[in-house]
């Protein structure tokens, strides 16, 4: 599998508004915000924005009133726009959420899986191997990370609730980029990902349910020393 192959997969299915100009600027945006290239408190200027995608104003704001409802920047109006700091009960709200959606979904799919929900989620997951030793491709595997799980939701005919697990997790996922993604972190998420397929594929409701819980375990302090060491980054 190619990074180019990789990269299509993912864009190819993005849903249709995100097609739009508004739509671009907000996915790249968030993007970059989650990955910490633009971090916690950055301003961000409108002028400069609307000069690197080049659009008008009109798609620029549209997409920054879409970040701003997920909690990922703060508009201060006929002032600035800027990146909000990172909070932290609205990770512990998000990690819960994360948790009892994605356990139900994969307990659907262990019931009820097509084979192809179960193809679809495995050529994810080999796309992910294939750059998980490359550095320089990290933000592509975490947009994968993302795509293997969308694929879940979207197999269980459960799509809009992805959305609203997107949409509520930019706090938690800010965190999560602040790890250290050392090549035993990278095949930690590879395993919990096979060993979430195997439960589906198998039928087994307890095993893929476990799975899920295990690939999103986090301790209840597990925040903590991110706070510590990136006082700026937090509210």
């Amino acid at each position: 599998m190619s990074i180019d192959s990789a990269y299509d997969l993912v864009r190819r299915h993005e849903p249709r508004e995100r097609l739009s100009a508004s739509g671009r600027i907000y996915d790249d945006l968030r993007q970059r915000i989650l990955s910490l290239e633009l971090p916690p408190g950055t301003n961000l200027l409108r002028t400069e924005l609307a000069a690197k995608y080049e659009v008008s104003q009109t798609p620029l704001r549209d997409a920054l009133q879409r970040l701003q409802q997920d909690g990922l920047v703060q508009i201060f109006p006929q002032s600035r726009t800027m990146v909000t700091k990172i909070d932290i009960p609205l990770i512990h709200e998000a990690s819960f959420l994360r948790k009892a959606l994605e356990t139900e979904v994969v307990r659907h799919l262990a019931r009820d899986a097509s084979d192809e929900v179960v193809a679809k989620a495995r050529s994810v997951l080999e796309m992910q191997e294939a750059i998980a030793q490359d550095p320089s491709q990290l933000r592509l595997f975490h947009e994968l990370d993302e795509y293997f799980h969308r694929v879940l939701f979207e197999g269980s005919g459960r799509g809009n609730l992805h959305r609203l697990i997107r949409s509520r997790s930019g706090h938690l996922d800010r965190v999560r980029r602040l790890q250290v993604h050392s090549p035993a972190k990278i095949r930690s998420i590879l395993e919990g990902h096979v060993a979430i397929l195997a439960g589906i594929e198998a039928g087994e409701e307890a095993a893929a349910m476990a799975a899920m819980r295990l690939h999103l375990f986090k301790r209840p302090d597990w925040v903590e020393e991110f706070r510590v060491a990136h006082a700026e980054y937090f509210a």
